[in-house]
């Protein structure tokens, strides 16, 4: 339907009021299709995020975070939820460790009672960019330390494939490092049969990685796998390791050099694999400091996950002893000498671990001591000038009561005839 109006030169023009309905259209169109595409990027996060959660171990629990605005502005903090924080963390403040995609750690504030990270968590959004919207997932991959993983909402080309790549890097892990019995299995099938053997590459989320150009992973002579692309493993975002494969020899810790002489055998395979990048240095720099392989007299036969699993957590304790304070609560320190004690019965060489673990007790001890004399020597002196006032009192009652005994003696005799002359009157 059409209408006409008047112009400036006094004719009829015609005007279609069709165009601005398809207008209005158009903008109610673009609206749309502009919350829908919101939507479904906040739901591809959310793919992306379970999907990263399917791939972690499933031996550490972990538990996926949608950010709002109040997690990454303005006052920062971050609620876990009750139920997670009651089964798997502290009862009581502490301070719980972020790794991020780039390996670093952040400390941060777990408040128990709130169940939460305070302190430090801003450092760790605002280092990794997080906006409202993203999906964070956390693995709690030892009781102080969750390993994180960000599935971005409008994330870049870039952002996605580093996505993809900590995906890749969760099952690749566990691909790599077999079982012993499987490993062994495999090695003595030997020859051709294992040489070249091509393996159907993981997929990632950016198609571009998937294509078999960029990425072959192939089995080699030792049943070693290995994974080749393009770009080296620095520009992938993370380094690729060999996994568990049989030692040529058994190396003398004197013969180890440097950290790239270092590897960690146990019953003739090398299991450096079990281990970050990071836990591999700081246990060699534990060996180096005792000038031996710390788990050189472990029991024969125990599985190779058990012992890295040790290894890890011997770490960890050691750098909590390290960073132990005056103030810190006996369980911890009870709990921390509990579990050397039983590595210790393994075979680990974990001694110097409990003899420092001890002096630190005993100083502890000593420092609890101190403040708790301190305070029973207050008490005793509060107690003290609160008899010193009741003698005080005792004293003085005690000189009146003189007083008024002398008084009354000298008093006595008259007293002696009033009585009797007053019993001895006349009606």
């Amino acid at each position: 339907m059409a209408m006409v109006v008047e112009a400036n030169v006094h004719q009829l023009v015609p005007y279609d009021v069709s165009m601005k309905s398809e207008s209005h259209k158009r903008r109610r169109d673009s609206s749309a299709d502009q919350y829908a595409n919101c939507e479904e990027d906040k739901a591809d996060a959310m793919i992306r995020a379970k999907d990263i959660q399917a791939n972690l171990a499933p031996e550490f629990p972990s538990i996926i975070k949608h950010m709002v605005p109040s997690n990454v502005t303005g006052g920062f903090c971050l609620n876990l939820g009750r139920k997670f924080c009651d089964a798997h963390l502290q009862e009581e403040d502490t301070t719980i460790f972020l790794e991020g995609e780039g390996g670093k750690s952040y400390p941060t504030k777990y408040l128990a009672r709130k169940s939460g990270l305070s302190g430090g968590w801003r450092c760790f959004a605002i280092d990794h960019n997080l906006k409202g919207g993203d999906i964070v997932v956390f693995h709690l991959v030892n009781p102080t330390t969750f390993k994180v993983y960000i599935a971005r909402v409008n994330g870049s080309q870039n952002e996605n494939g580093a996505l993809g790549l900590l995906k890749l890097e969760a099952c690749v892990k566990p691909m790599n490092c077999i079982s012993d019995a499987v490993h062994v299995e495999n090695l003595s099938k030997g020859g051709e049969e294992m040489k070249n053997q091509v393996l159907k590459p993981l997929l990632l989320d950016n198609p571009e990685e998937n294509s078999e150009k960029n990425m072959v992973i192939h089995v080699t002579d030792l049943g070693t796998r290995s994974v080749h692309s393009e770009n080296e493993s620095e520009d992938l975002g993370f380094e690729i390791t060999d996994g568990i494969r049989l030692s040529e020899s058994v190396v003398d810790f004197k013969e180890v050099k440097s950290f790239n002489d270092f590897d960690i055998l146990v019953n003739g395979l090398v299991i450096n694999c079990e281990l970050s990048k990071r836990l591999q240095i700081k246990y060699y720099e534990l060996c180096c400091s005792q000038k031996s392989f710390l788990h050189e007299h472990l029991l024969d036969g125990l599985n190779c996950k058990l012992v890295a699993g040790m290894l890890a957590e011997t770490i960890n304790i050691a750098d909590a002893i390290r960073a132990s304070k005056l103030t810190t609560s006996q369980n911890d320190f009870a709990t921390w000498e509990n579990t050397l004690k039983s590595f210790q019965g393994l075979g680990m060489n974990v001694g110097f671990l409990l003899a420092r673990l001890g002096r630190l007790v005993t100083l502890s001890d000593k420092s609890k001591r101190v403040k708790v004399a301190t305070l029973e020597r207050v008490n005793a002196e509060m107690e003290r000038r609160s008899l010193e006032a009741k003698l005080l009192e005792v004293k003085e009652t005690m000189n009146r009561l003189d007083f008024e005994i002398e008084t009354l003696e000298m008093n006595s005799e008259n007293l002696g005839r009033v009585f009797e002359k007053m019993a001895t009157a006349h009606w």
